[in-house]
């Protein structure tokens, strides 16, 4: 049995600069900021006072209250993105295999909002253990694609990964794989967080990790930039339906893209800090590359890690020259974080549909915010800074990397597209 092929036939998003896919894409192409002062709590002790919350949401407009209750925040998100994604698939759940469907879900965190409301009260009461007894169905990651299944009632493989801000794209690998290896017709794939709490502020910022603009959070995230001093916190979702090629065919599914190949490393130098010369981004897209079987010459485009910290940045630029040689310059490579922020353990996810888009759609959103060149990072390179960029590209790279040094790298390539 020969390695089975693997297409994208839906997608769905939640994002700080959209709440759906086509608001997401227009919001990247224009060059939104999704930045704002901090509405979910008080912040004004804080460092950071900002962050890319999600807007105009109410949870109630897709789920029934009682269900919402039983749910914290990151999957209400996990549930709408992938509601949006398995209509845009065009899934006839009366019909199709759902032992042949699966789910697995990428979150860094889980429910960390409820974690901390729940020991909040706590501490705040006489000692007496009072605890909601959803507690810990709302916090645990794998949560969301249990909840995923239940809706729908996929039966398949289904299960969450953990790996930090790598987490969304392990997830999308590992349900590459399982299609591949044919245990499965469908898999939903994904991440969800929302970070944006108390916890997860004070949290970044005790690192050292968070940028500090308070007085301009729109230009905060400057991936790149010389003036960079640390991320933007964010939070949504981002739901992929992948298919086994010839499944999609049959049904007449409309196809996105083919996945054709993905990367793990690990950096095993630092539990925050990239390896200074990016050997672990070396080795993830070296891998990725290996396993598409493509060359570093096929691609067009990588919508990179770039999270606008001064060490991530310079170390993952040094990775691409290593892995790209002369070609790096021929390459497109944008950082949409300096729009959406970095959401964590959904980043892998909703960049792989702005990959995606850009495929399809043969425009590269802009890494926004750019004011001034570092020395330190070769300004040769192509950043595609402040404003998209029209091309017609064949293959586009995805990657994210984590805490823990995890590493994780994906390919999508047009369909039947000639290299």
């Amino acid at each position: 049995m020969g390695i089975k092929r693997v297409v994208v036939t839906g997608l769905g998003a939640l994002t700080p600069i959209g709440n759906t896919v086509e608001a997401y894409w227009n919001g990247l192409i224009s060059g939104t900021s999704g930045a704002a002062p901090i509405s979910y709590f008080d912040a004004s002790k804080f460092k950071t006072r900002f962050a890319c919350e999600i807007k105009n949401f109410q949870v109630t407009d897709f789920l029934h209250r009682k269900e919402a209750r039983k749910m914290d925040r990151f999957t209400q998100y996990a549930m709408v993105a992938t509601d949006e994604a398995v209509i845009d698939a065009g899934l006839d759940l009366e019909k199709i295999d759902k032992d042949r469907i699966g789910v697995i879900w990428g979150a860094g965190v889980g429910g960390l909002e409820t974690f901390e409301n729940e020991v909040l009260n706590f501490a705040s009461g006489d000692g007496t253990p009072r605890f909601n007894p959803f507690f810990i169905p709302k916090m645990i990651p794998d949560i969301a694609p249990g909840q995923i299944s239940i809706k729908y009632g996929f039966r398949g493989p289904n299960f969450a990964t953990v790996s930090a801000c790598a987490s969304s794209s392990n997830a999308i690998i590992d349900a590459l794989n399982y299609i591949r290896l044919g245990y499965a017709d469908i898999m939903v794939s994904g991440g969800s967080e929302a970070g944006v709490t108390k916890a997860g502020i004070g949290g970044f910022n005790a690192l050292q990790a968070l940028s500090t603009r308070n007085d301009d959070p729109a230009t905060a995230s400057r991936p790149f930039d010389k003036d960079r001093e640390g991320f933007v916190l964010g939070e949504g979702a981002g739901t992929l339906i992948l298919e086994e090629y010839e499944h999609a065919k049959a049904r007449g599914a409309k196809i996105y893209a083919e996945l054709v190949g993905g990367g793990l490393s690990a950096d095993a130098h630092h539990i925050t800090a990239p390896h200074p010369e990016g050997l672990g981004a070396t080795k993830v897209m070296l891998n990725c590359l290996k396993d598409a079987g493509l060359e570093p010459a096929d691609v067009d485009t990588i919508n990179v890690h770039g999270t606008s910290t001064p060490l991530g940045d310079i170390a993952e630029t040094k990775a691409i020259l290593e892995v790209f040689g002369e070609h790096a310059y021929n390459i497109n490579i944008n950082s949409t974080k300096s729009m959406t922020g970095h959401l964590l353990g959904a980043a892998g996810a909703v960049e792989s549909i702005a990959s995606i888009l850009s495929l399809k759609e043969g425009i590269i959103p802009p890494t926004i915010n750019h004011f001034t060149d570092d020395e330190q990072i070769d300004n040769q390179l192509n950043f595609t800074f402040n404003k998209a960029q029209q091309r017609n590209i064949k293959v586009a790279m995805s990657n994210t990397f984590g805490f823990g040094g995890h590493n994780a790298c994906v390919l999508f390539k047009k369909l039947d597209e000639p290299i």
